[in-house]
This record gives structure tokens, sequence and C-alpha cells, in this order.
């Protein structure tokens, strides 16, 4: 048997799983794949394929290519880069593992300090010998507007209630009942961007949600409001989002995902000084990959057995 470990940019995969219990050949790519067609070159006889959450896409014309894969496993919960029926269509088994909602939680307050201090300017300035440059923002009675309330948006408005925020949030689904189990405050949408003093996003990405934030809700932010995004970059509208820094309409953006990941390397994100930017590593931590690769190896030690686990609901 022959397993395919994708997208492992750190080449730590195999420390963290007992890949030499399954008695297999493992191969693992570090990078991405140029292009389908090299994909289906590169996975040629790979019986296993182990994708890291939504790296890589396997849509049903693309699992129709691989015609020696007969498990793919996903780590986390879910993974909408999956075409789960088309897979199941194919005879594919399709498994799941265990996954730690924290450290995404925890990223977002990275990323907001980070922000409201202005940390890569000041820590580029102490590296190149300087001191102090800027002034920067409190947390302590500034308004934190929450863009989905569930367990990820739940645990940051926790945080910025210890910090002594007000937590507000606005979902299509989400009722005053629900937000004041949390402390938080139920309010409009337009209410929401108007208010936030930080805005972070904690939706799940789908066609509902893709753009959600766009010229209009960034036109309604205040000029000191900072843009928080952790959850997927679609959610933000790129090119609004680029205006609006460019012209300073708001004051930084703080983000960790990005429409095209890796983000490529003349992007114009990565020209603009008010910008926070981290390679999609909210979720990246020893913790969580001691459970995404040790549970991928206890799902291909079952399928071998013939009783796969934790099989991806359609």
């Amino acid at each position: 048997m022959k397993i395919a470990i994708l997208d492992d940019y750190q080449n730590v995969a195999l420390g963290f799983g007992d890949w030499d219990s399954l008695a297999a050949a493992t191969v693992v790519f570090t990078r991405p794949f140029a292009d389908d067609d090299e994909l289906v070159e590169c996975l040629d006889g790979f019986e296993v394929v182990v994708a890291m959450r939504e790296r890589t896409r396997f849509p049903a014309e693309l699992l129709a290519r691989l015609t020696d894969l007969k498990l793919l496993v996903s780590t986390g919960s879910r993974n909408a880069a999956i075409d789960v029926v088309a897979a199941g269509k194919l005879g594919i088994v399709v498994s799941s593992t265990g996954y730690l909602p924290q450290p995404a939680a925890e990223h977002t307050w990275a990323l907001i300090l980070a922000a409201a201090r202005n940390l890569p300017a000041e820590l580029r300035s102490m590296a190149e010998g300087g001191w102090q440059i800027g002034v920067g923002t409190g947390l302590s009675g500034k308004t934190l507007g929450l863009l989905g309330l569930g367990r990820l948006g739940a645990q940051t408005a926790k945080v910025g209630q210890a910090f002594g925020m007000e937590t507000i949030a606005w979902s299509q689904n989400l009722t005053p009942e629900k937000a004041a189990e949390h402390g938080v405050t139920v309010v409009s949408k337009d209410e929401l961007f108007a208010r936030a003093d930080f805005l972070s996003v904690h939706l799940v990405l789908s066609e509902r949600s893709r753009g959600l934030v766009g010229e209009a809700e960034l036109a309604l932010m205040k000029p000191s409001s900072i843009l928080v995004n952790s959850s997927r970059g679609p959610i933000v509208d790129e090119a609004a989002l680029l205006d609006a820094l460019r012209r300073k309409a708001i004051a930084c953006a703080a983000l960790d995902v990005y429409d095209v990941e890796p983000l490529p390397s003349d992007h114009p994100l990565r020209t603009l000084d008010n910008v926070v930017l981290t390679p999609h590593i909210g979720y990246v931590t020893r913790e969580a990959y001691e459970i995404f690769y040790g549970d991928a190896v206890e799902d291909i030690a079952a399928y071998v057995a013939g009783e796969p686990i934790r099989v991806m609901a359609v």
C-alpha cells in the first residue's frame, strides 16, 4: 500500500503519527501541486491520500482521474474542498479526524493584538536597531464586532469581555437569546460594521457567506477600525478590501486566510503597510497536529482492517 501525505508545508507530518505501524510506503509532499495534471501524475499508484484541511481541492472531475485512490483522509471534521458525494459514487472512502477549535480562536487574538499595537512595524524596528515608531490602540472600552457567533465566535467574545470590551454580533440566524448566553448583544448587520472598533469574521464559507463583507460593508466601518479574518478568505471581497486599505478607509486588516493559498509572493496585500498577515496558521499547533496525524493513522489502519471509521457524512 502506498500512502501520500499532501501539503505538509513544514515537513513535520511523519513526527506526529505512528506511520511505521502501517507497514506501508509513505511519501510526503511538502509543496502544493501546480495544477490538477501534476497532482494526478504524482499520485499515480497511491491507494491512500491524507489531505491537510482544504489546502488541496478534490472536485468530482479530479477524483475520477485518481483511479488508484481508495481512501481519502481529511484532517478535521469536514472539508468543503472534497466532493464527498462524488467520492462515494467512485467507491472512495472519505474519513475525517478529530479537531481542536481553540487554536483558531487563540490566533484570532494574536492577530487582534498585533494589529492594535502595530507589532509588525515595531518588531521590524527593533530588529533593525530602532525603537518606538507608532502609537498603539487599547482594547478596554472598545467594541468588538463578531460576524458569526458559533463556537469560535463565542470563544473570541469571551476573551474580548475579559479585556473589558463591549461585544456585539450579527449573523443571519443569530437570536438575541442565543447571543445572551455568551454575554453578547445582537445588532443589525449595518450596525455591526458601523459600531465595531474591531470586526472579527467567524463564519463558515458557503455560497451565502461568500463576499458577504464587500464594498458597502467596508464603507460603514470607522476609519480607525480594524478588520480581522481568521475564517476563510473569500468571505471578504478581496478587491474591496484592498481598495479600502489603500484609501485608509479602515485603519488595518489582520488576515490569516486568503482567496488563493499559499498567498502569491507578488500579491498586493504584501505591499501594504496597514496589514498584519499570517500564513493560515490559526489551526497549526503541535496539539492539533498530534490529533490530525494520529487520527489519520488510525483511519488508515481501520480501513485496512475492513472497518473504516470516522467516515465523512455526505
